[in-house]
């Protein structure tokens, strides 16, 4: 586990290409010989930390997520949820731009997830789009523009902050703003969509706005 954290770590900011085996057990505090005791490669833990990061994710989704019928609510949830991980776990949320967007991150995880319930939800009746897969890039794109977006407001400070407030930009309840443009992507009334994007989040979420479990 140290050696996947260190991983995590490094590969959040400087991408795998950017990681040398050795940096990782150093920061692991591993002995370099140990890591192959345990992973084949750079690419094979760069695979396990994917896996632990976007499948671990998804299924704590998937659970918390369980008892809700409406699947407008549940995307609402999952992307409200995601933005606020991404907040209270800034290496999480940067190690998940700089992957979202591979083959394994959207075929598996939580791509895989979303694209399930966004048929589900066309499947019912619940969301009218023309166009599934542009729908599914929009809804995963809007998260993900709104996760950085938070990150880097999250770095301003003083003056600078002040600025850009004054010219209208905001991350305060960046979650349910997003939830709610991700709803009205997928066909839901935006009164209705805002009504379900500020509901009470299900027992388990990560709620409070600063990002605290």
């Amino acid at each position: 586990m140290r050696l996947m954290d260190a991983a995590l770590r490094l590969m959040a900011e400087n991408g795998m290409e950017g990681v040398a085996v050795n940096e990782i057990t150093e920061l692991a505090d591993v002995g370099f010989g140990s890591f192959y005791n345990h992973f084949e490669s750079k690419e094979a833990i760069h695979a396990a930390v994917a896996d632990w990061v976007f499948e671990e994710f998804a299924d704590r989704l998937d659970r918390l997520t369980a008892e809700l019928a409406d699947p407008a609510e549940v995307v609402a949830v999952c992307v409200r949820h995601t933005l606020l991980r991404a907040r209270a776990e800034p290496v999480w949320g940067r190690f998940l731009l700089r992957e979202a967007y591979s083959a394994r991150a959207m075929s598996r995880g939580l791509g895989r997830r979303l694209w399930r319930d966004i048929q589900r939800g066309i499947k019912d009746g619940r969301f009218d789009v023309s166009d599934p897969f542009l729908s599914f890039i929009a809804v995963g794109g809007a998260a993900l523009a709104a996760i950085a977006t938070d990150l880097e407001f999250g770095k301003v400070l003083g003056d600078e902050a002040a600025r850009l407030r004054n010219l209208g930009f905001d991350v305060r309840d960046m979650p349910e703003r997003t939830a709610t443009e991700a709803l009205t992507v997928l066909g839901v009334d935006r009164v209705e969509a805002h009504e379900i994007a500020n509901r009470a989040l299900p027992k388990g979420s990560v709620t409070a706005a600063d990002g605290s479990i």
